[in-house]
């Protein structure tokens, strides 16, 4: 499939096309003009300004805003070092399981390409395209609704284009059925970026781009786990695999908290095959709690699995072409009935890869110039019936809605956006 960079000018036909900052699939162009997709790019292009991106949105793009919230532009909890050196010669003086890793990651580093041909990478473009799809939302002690599946070719299609410059630099653009999120990082603050919320800070040192190490960034990925610990073998799509464990410091965690929202855990496994010495399978998890009147804390446990494949060398590196990422989202805390369980995935695939680029220098990882952190207060939303949810970590603004959308169904966990890990939900008695 191609990834198509220009379109035909929204004003006059006869008019040159106009460039795209980033290139989205070609089936998005080859429908009709009544295609949903279609009139999200044109409105997109046209002006951001005549209505209020809130306003804008509404039943299907709910969705978005969740998809976007939770997958589009994670974060991996850790700071990861540019200076690690992966020759070591002995372990005698570390405990085995820490030294069984080290020797792991040692194997992952030379399955690559070898230090000299990674350490040789001093910056990185990858574009690609993308498909994201909640798959399912259940609700209480109802039955699971399924709502789509990748697999069946539904899903919102778009494309990426991630720039990185070791260490701690990098910029990801994203947009999915016409919308698009921004994030980055210049060394010192991680931010993000979307069309219904202004440019914010994320708790904490900055942290790199957890899209990064699902196969694009090899010599990254062997410097997150070269202080991990190994846990056994375990078997993944029929492969035998190493696991490997990172885990949050608690200092970690309590520089990412703040007064209303508590990050309790954040755990990550990575997956290497004993036959290849490649990772085939990031997971994370984390925990936080979101503090409410009296004893009724809300609870989010978030869980990605990525599935990495399809690996191709590119100049002497062997980098991951393709993968699919699986999200469980659940909410519990207060009583059962309002436990909520959402599934989302992604599929993923690299159209083109380049290093060592020309004229990629630190103005081009600048944040916006609207960046700022939020406040620490938080309001309480109100559903249609009255009934109170848990405090949204962050401030809403007067000029947004809260609720931003309907669609068919029943109630329906919503994230209007997400400040680093801490999602901004409220419940709405909105219909699927």
């Amino acid at each position: 499939m191609q990834m198509r960079t220009l379109c035909p000018n929204l004003y006059r036909e006869d008019a040159l096309e106009t460039v795209l900052e980033v290139p989205i699939p070609e089936e998005i162009f080859a429908s009709t003009k009544n295609n949903k997709s279609w009139q999200n790019i044109k409105s997109w292009m046209k002006s951001h300004t005549e209505k209020s991106p809130v306003a804008l949105f509404g039943g299907q793009n709910t969705e978005i805003q969740l998809l976007f919230g939770v997958v589009g532009a994670p974060l991996i909890p850790f700071p990861i070092l540019s200076n690690h050196r992966f020759s070591q010669k002995s372990f005698k003086k570390i405990p085995m399981e820490s030294s069984m890793a080290k020797y792991i990651v040692q194997q992952y580093v030379a399955a690559t390409g070898g230090e000299s041909a990674l350490n040789a990478i001093h910056s990185m473009y990858a574009m690609g395209k993308i498909k994201m799809a909640t798959t399912e939302v259940i609700e209480g002690n109802c039955k699971a609704m399924k709502l789509k599946s990748n697999k069946n070719g539904a899903g919102e299609m778009g494309g990426f284009v991630l720039w990185q410059k070791r260490p701690g630099l990098w910029s990801l653009e994203l947009m999915v059925s016409g919308w698009k999120i921004s994030a980055g990082s210049d060394g010192t603050v991680a931010w993000r970026q979307t069309p219904w919320h202004n440019s914010h800070a994320s708790r904490g040192p900055p942290r790199p781009l957890r899209r990064s190490l699902q196969g694009l960034d090899p010599r990254s990925t062997a410097n997150l786990f070269s202080n991990s610990i190994c846990t056994g073998e375990k078997t993944v799509h029929g492969e035998e695999c190493f696991v490997l464990k990172l885990e949050a410091e608690p200092s970690t965690l309590k520089a990412r908290s703040s007064s209303n929202v508590e990050i309790i855990r954040h755990i990550i496994w990575g997956y290497f095959s004993q036959k290849t010495g490649l990772l085939v399978k990031l997971e994370d998890s984390h925990l936080l709690g979101i503090k409410s009147p009296g004893n009724d804390d809300v609870f989010w446990e978030t869980t990605m699995e990525s599935a990495i494949q399809d690996h191709k060398t590119i100049e002497g590196v062997n980098i991951a072409h393709g993968g699919r990422t699986c999200v469980s989202l659940f909410r519990y805390g207060e009583n059962s009935e309002n436990q909520t369980r959402t599934r989302m995935e992604e599929v993923w695939t690299v159209e083109e890869v380049d290093f060592n680029i020309k004229g990629l220098t630190l103005d081009c990882f600048l944040p916006p110039a609207d960046l700022k952190k939020e406040d620490e207060g938080c309001v309480v939303v109100t559903s249609k019936n009255g009934g109170r949810n848990a405090k949204s970590p962050h401030k809403i603004r007067p000029n947004g809605s809260a609720r931003v959308g309907a669609a068919k169904g029943v109630s329906k966990v919503v994230a209007i956006d997400c400040e680093d890990d801490h999602p901004e939900v409220f419940e709405g008695d909105e219909e699927l």
